[in-house]
């Protein structure tokens, strides 16, 4: 709810089921990973709890994650650990688009 400004409970239960990554610090779950997939999402309240999710992947699912380039910081860190472009991608969108407040992963589905 913080980062995207709206309730993604559902999506985070149906992956629940197959099992996700959680990040936590000072006891406490600062971030989530769907999958890590094209079609799963991430979130975190910043861009170190969004590392630690990805560091902590043995792979991929799929052709790989949507990083978005606004977030220099973290896409400069991916490409500093080896993960490399695939395909260039643009957001539009139509009507309402609140930019989400925190860290993220995109996902194609929404």
């Amino acid at each position: 709810m913080q980062v995207h400004g709206q309730d993604r409970s559902g999506e985070l239960a149906d992956a629940m089921k197959g099992g996700t990554a959680v990040v936590e610090r000072h006891e406490r779950i600062t971030g989530y990973v769907t999958v890590l997939a094209f079609f799963g999402h991430a979130v975190a309240e910043t861009n170190l709890d969004l590392q630690a999710l990805i560091a902590s992947a043995e792979a991929f699912a799929g052709p790989g994650i949507i990083v978005p380039t606004r977030n220099s910081v973290f896409f400069r860190w991916c490409l500093e650990n080896g993960l490399r472009v695939v395909q260039p991608m643009t957001l539009m969108t139509l009507g309402l688009y609140n930019e989400p407040a925190g860290a993220y992963l995109p996902s194609v589905l929404f």
